[in-house]
């Protein structure tokens, strides 16, 4: 009978290895088995959730971040205490959100990364209200980001110059906005000085000059058309004033996406370093640096600390690190090494490709965690990063980024509601209605991340009324 039986199968699947094994009392060791694997699958889930209970944050603990922050907040904006500060408040010199009312041509240019745009903008008010742009895109090799100041700024100046040629605008005078999404102090609208290159660049002969005074000279070197450098702009800034020409609510501007920053805006009297007392002032918060003080050590993981770590700015930085989308991933990668190495997760196997750096992009976060997605699919994810999985360690990894995106959303959150209340105390009100103009991927991409943080918002500040609105195209 056995041999028949293995013959028939063998022949029926020829393609599978098939092996018999005799049960020796199949029905008592068998619940035996079966209870032996229930408790090793208790015993592991509970080790995990042991692990990822230090990445849930309670509504006290929130609580605690949002008065931190204000008081990292006020430390800033003080004059006394703004040079010893982490979050450095920075005064931006713009002192209204547009009113409608604003028309005329005007040239942008954006440099942020290793893509520099420049562009025509076209305001028109009345009857025809709205904004129309052209824009071109021009790449910044890496020779030129970690060469010499000169060659950026040329650089920068010959697009400019093939732009004006391609709008067929060679020889027309305009006025020009310049985002700069570097750490500036600004003295004036068009002056701000480079307090130190983030992203990759390096160009020598910037830090501490006046990016204007380095663009005017790159202009007049060139001596084919002159512009008019009217202001220096933050891409948040930005953000909270494109958001701001749509709804007048609008004076916070927020990025979450491969970094963060805040801003606001601020009354002039609590703007210490910046002599007058009437009116407001928008505030580049520069909040990516919360925590660096040591404020946070009391939330931040083992796995915060390796990822900060191996990071290119070590201790610096802190707050961005725990929810942009630059580290998520990263933080993610880490915890899972964690778990299989505990022989948690993936048998205990751990894997070369596991073990690389940035192998797991945040992109993979937002995939994994989509509502719509099977398990198969993660699945596939996982089988692209080379990780061998079966349905339980994809349920595992899917928690996994959960936790951690959810964090991130929440800890975001509890620094918006510092920053929508302090709006409001400043104005004595019990109640503020306030929009908060949005920017960047993490923010837009991933499935979960902006309910979170709103429903925190809302959880921490009571008091206000926060609606949220997408930017298109802020830093433009």
């Amino acid at each position: 009978f056995a041999r028949r039986l293995h013959k028939t199968v063998r022949k029926l699947l020829p393609d599978c290895e098939i092996r018999f094994i005799r049960s020796e009392d199949g029905s008592g060791k068998g619940a035996a088995m079966v209870t032996a694997v229930a408790y090793r699958l208790a015993a592991q889930h509970k080790a995990r959730q042991k692990i990822l209970d230090a990445l849930k944050l309670s509504h006290e603990q929130l609580l605690e971040v949002k008065q931190r922050m204000r008081m990292e907040m006020e430390n800033g904006l003080g004059k006394e205490t703004h040079a010893e500060a982490t979050v450095k408040m920075l005064p931006t010199y713009v002192c209204s959100t547009p009113d409608g009312t604003e028309k005329g041509d005007f040239l942008a240019l954006d440099l942020g990364g290793t893509n520099f745009r420049v562009l025509l903008v076209r305001v028109r008010n009345g009857m025809r209200r709205g904004v129309e742009m052209h824009n071109k895109i021009y790449s910044i090799p890496v020779e030129i980001m970690q060469g010499t100041g000169e060659e950026l700024f040329d650089h920068i100046v010959h697009c400019i110059s093939d732009f004006l040629e391609y709008m067929g605008m060679k020889g027309v005078s305009l006025p020009l906005g310049f985002t700069f999404s570097f750490p500036c102090q600004q003295n004036n609208l068009d002056e701000g000085i480079l307090l130190k290159w983030t992203k990759g660049f390096k160009a020598t002969g910037c830090e501490g000059e006046d990016v204007v005074n380095l663009l005017k000279e790159a202009i007049h070197r060139r001596e084919e058309f002159d512009l008019d450098v009217v202001a220096v702009v933050n891409d948040t800034v930005g953000t909270m004033m494109t958001c701001g020409y749509e709804d007048p609510y609008c004076e916070v501007g927020l990025i979450v996406g491969t970094g963060s920053n805040a801003c606001y805006m601020e009354e002039m009297r609590n703007v210490e370093l910046v002599d007058g007392e009437e009116g407001r002032m928008c505030v580049n918060m520069e909040w990516g640096a919360f925590g660096d003080s040591g404020c946070l050590d009391d939330i931040r993981t083992e796995f915060d600390l390796a990822v900060d770590e191996l990071s290119l700015n070590p201790g610096k930085q802190r707050f961005e690190k725990m929810i942009s989308g630059m580290y998520l991933g990263e933080i993610v990668r880490n915890i899972l090494m964690d778990f299989t190495k505990r022989g948690l997760l993936f048998r205990g196997r751990i894997s070369e490709r596991l073990k690389t750096r940035g192998i797991f992009e945040t992109k993979f976060l937002s995939q994994i965690e989509s509502d719509c997605l099977a398990l198969l699919q993660v699945r596939s994810i996982l089988q692209h990063l080379g990780l061998e999985s079966t349905c339980d360690d994809s349920i595992i990894v899917k928690e996994v980024c959960t936790v951690v995106a959810r964090r991130a959303a929440q800890l975001c959150g509890a620094g918006m509601a510092a920053v929508v209340d302090k709006i409001r105390e400043n104005r004595g009100l019990d109640f503020l209605k306030v929009t908060v103009g949005v920017d960047g991927t993490l923010y837009k991409l991933h499935p979960h991340f902006s309910t979170v943080m709103h429903e925190t918002v809302k959880q921490l500040s009571p008091k206000c009324d926060v609606s949220f609105l997408q930017s298109e195209d802020g830093s433009g």
